[in-house]
């Protein structure tokens, strides 16, 4: 990533919303939007042509859709992290996204300092999830229980009941410190829940933590 600003590439079908998203980013100084596209080709072609470090995209689009344009993106310009910015709230959007290499998910009806956050995150190297959908990865809500049997196809591994909520906090997209408060413990431990848990299912990313999450079914698709 560039040393100063940050080089995002916007991509979404309606003008209006296009605009309103570029009058929030360049009020930022240390953003500098590289290139903007109504359709997911033209999308593509500015990615390759100009290298954004964030390419925020819309997932229903012309040309090719989000997920399509995501996993182009991510081939051809693998330096590029990709924001999903979307009106699609269910897991299986989430779920794709992820598999195509997106490490960033964020609604339209949110606030828009969430994808402000977004991007900060993913800068950071982290994974963002809107927090309307956290408390679904989270386990607020509804009860669930603390170790569902596994789907196929998942690694298995003996968690406890704190490594999962550690896990499933950091699909979410909380830092250690922010999970370290919600538990009462402390980061150092934190780190060491989590790093025992990634080391037992063989993770080494937030993202593959996040698949795994998705697959425990800790994000419903309802």
């Amino acid at each position: 990533m560039s040393a100063s600003r940050l080089r995002i590439l916007l991509a979404d079908d309606h003008p209006v919303v296009l605009a309103g998203i570029k009058a929030l980013l360049v009020a930022d100084p240390d953003l500098e939007i590289v290139g903007e596209a109504r359709n997911g080709r033209a999308a593509l072609a500015m990615a390759v042509e100009r290298t954004p470090d964030i390419a925020v995209i819309d997932l229903s689009m012309p040309g090719l859709n989000g997920i399509e344009l995501a996993r182009s993106i991510r081939a051809l310009c693998p330096s590029c992290k990709v924001v999903a910015l979307t009106v699609h709230e269910d897991g299986a959007y989430l779920r794709q996204w992820l598999e195509v290499g997106g490490v960033g998910y964020v609604l339209k009806r949110s606030a828009s300092e969430e994808l402000m956050r977004a991007i900060a995150a993913v800068a950071a190297g982290g994974v963002y999830v809107d927090p309307a959908l956290r408390a679904r990865v989270t386990g607020q809500g509804s009860p669930k229980p603390a170790s569902p049997a596994i789907p196929p196809g998942l690694p298995d591994a003996d968690l406890s009941e704190r490594e999962i909520r550690v896990l499933r906090l950091t699909a979410a997209g909380y830092s250690n410190k922010t999970i370290a408060d919600r538990l009462q413990i402390a980061v150092k431990t934190v780190e060491t829940y989590k790093t025992r848990a990634m080391a037992k299912l063989g993770f080494h990313t937030r993202v593959e933590i996040v698949r795994y999450a998705l697959g425990r079914n800790w994000l419903a698709e309802d």
